[in-house]
């Protein structure tokens, strides 16, 4: 069977953020046929800010939700035609928190040839800059809305960290960043860590690793801020 080729294409964070993509990432954009974006406006406007004479309507576009089964089949079919295909997540790294991971499986399920390629990644830029554990940490995602099942969550997470002396992170959707930080505040010990990285690669960007009892006396605004929270305990 004819084999096509995934190039992940990283995405920036922030609009101001094109420094974080390399160069190469635009020939790797030039050599596709075919993209399947997490949110196609996102990307088209990227692709533009990248290389304005880029033609955007030369290649075929598929968005991705969670990779539902027309457009699986789609992508299928890019590959069995041995085409050049694009994976783009709405910011930062295709297949980290992103739903083009499926995708990527039945790539390699097929035996395909995947390219990821180097880009900005809010977990890693925060991990990096945190100071706390990079040697073993887990990423957890969103946690829950409901306040009692977070406020477990974060004991969990809590209790796992001092066990394993490993880095938990996790996020929020950017207009509920201060309520997660007001329960993060009157969950956590005292002396357990929490760095808070914000708007990653853009001019605000802004880290501060701090206790507890440290951000209990001065608490950051974070509203509809892109946040990434790191507990260590």
């Amino acid at each position: 069977m004819n084999k096509g080729t995934v190039y992940l294409i990283p995405c920036v964070l922030d609009e101001e953020g094109f420094d974080a993509i390399p160069a190469y990432v635009t020939e790797a954009i030039l050599s596709c046929t075919a993209f399947f974006a997490e949110n196609e406006r996102t990307a088209r406007r990227y692709f533009k800010k990248m290389k304005k004479e880029i033609v955007i309507d030369d290649h075929r576009w598929y968005t991705i939700h969670k990779a539902e089964g027309e457009v699986m089949d789609a992508f299928i079919k890019e590959l069995k035609n041995s085409q050049t295909i694009g994976i783009v997540s709405e910011a930062g790294l295709p297949g980290i928190a992103d739903p083009g991971q499926l995708l990527v499986a039945k790539a390699q399920d097929m035996g395909a040839i995947v390219r990821p390629l180097c880009g900005p990644s809010s977990l890693f830029l925060a991990l990096m800059s945190s100071g706390l554990n990079g040697q073993q940490f887990s990423f957890n995602g969103y946690l829950p809305v409901d306040n009692a099942q977070k406020t477990k969550a974060i004991q969990e997470l809590e209790l796992r960290s001092a066990k394993e002396g490993s880095s938990q992170l996790f996020m929020e959707t950017p207009y509920r960043n201060n309520s997660l930080l007001e329960s993060l505040l009157k969950t956590c010990r005292t002396g357990t860590r929490l760095c808070i990285a914000s708007e990653m690669t853009s001019p605000r960007e802004w880290v501060r690793t701090r206790t507890i009892g440290e951000w209990r006396k001065e608490k950051p605004d974070l509203h509809k801020k892109a946040v990434m929270f790191i507990l260590q305990s």
